[in-house]
């Protein structure tokens, strides 16, 4: 009849190439990814909306671009936009919270920053090996780096919600940093422990996150109440002392539920008891 018939034959060979390509560019899309990319700068209740900005850019020239803020005095502001320069992308999508929990939510480790010496602390890095420690984790989880107000710092009950300390190593006869300094800093430990951590390998574990290990607590601190053995009238520094127990271990989800187990098993016994 003389019509144009279409050829439905399939070209394997072209087909194949084709899918081997396409998984080609999906691999290296996923080995493109950084561990910088799972790395949180936090801000706490920070005052000068200038700092702000001044933090965008320091980490921007550092290739760290998720920032969070706790509570800042004034957000959006034009002198954060001024001192950002180049770096108002990251203002454009910074995650701003009420409280120091949901700033940290969904993250394995969290490190705060700060100069001074306090009791009970957790284990302490400079910003060098803190770094590395954070960048080590950061291959595939979600880390925290908590930097408090300028004049105060952070409160003792932000640093308890850390599992680390990291301190930054300077004169002692003049040892003040301005916070966009601060994080200017730690941005450069963490860029440059990025090859070091390359040459590692990787540990497969699953690390537990920061909300969980905060309804651990609350159900261990329920059950020592329960038991008597902390008084909630005189708690002293009881759960502080607990935290940083476990802090130092690197809570893995499993073991975790491990403990809360244990917990829920006593409860239940203390039930059947009544």
């Amino acid at each position: 009849m003389g019509q144009y018939q279409r050829d439905t034959s399939i070209d394997f060979t072209a087909l194949a190439n084709t899918i081997f390509f396409t998984g080609y560019l999906l691999n290296l899309t996923m080995k493109s990814s950084s561990p910088l990319d799972n790395i949180r700068i936090i801000l706490s209740h920070t005052s000068h909306p200038g700092n702000i900005g001044a933090t965008a850019r320091a980490m921007k020239t550092m290739g760290l671009t998720s920032l969070h803020l706790v509570n800042p005095k004034s957000f959006p502001d034009k002198a954060a936009d001024i001192r950002a320069v180049g770096a108002r992308d990251i203002l454009e999508h910074v995650h701003v919270h009420a409280d120091i929990d949901g700033a940290l939510d969904n993250t394995i480790v969290a490190a705060a920053i700060t100069a001074r010496s306090r009791g009970l602390a957790h284990e302490v890095y400079d910003a060098r090996q803190g770094a590395l420690e954070l960048v080590k984790h950061a291959q595939q989880h979600p880390v925290a780096v908590v930097f408090g107000a300028e004049t105060s710092g952070l409160t003792t009950a932000e640093v308890s919600k850390c599992q680390m300390t990291i301190n930054i190593p300077t004169n002692p006869d003049y040892s003040s940093l301005n916070l966009a300094s601060a994080v200017q800093v730690i941005a450069y430990e963490l860029y440059m422990a990025m090859p070091s951590i390359e040459q590692q390998e990787h540990q497969v574990r699953t690390p537990a996150k920061f909300k969980d290990i905060e309804f651990f607590y609350e159900h261990l601190e329920r059950v020592m109440v329960s038991s008597d053995f902390l008084n909630p009238a005189e708690p002293k520094r009881l759960m502080q002392r607990m935290r940083r127990l476990f802090s130092r271990s690197r809570l893995e989800r499993e073991e975790v539920n491990i403990l809360r187990g244990i917990l829920t098993a006593v409860e239940k016994r203390w039930e059947t008891k009544l």
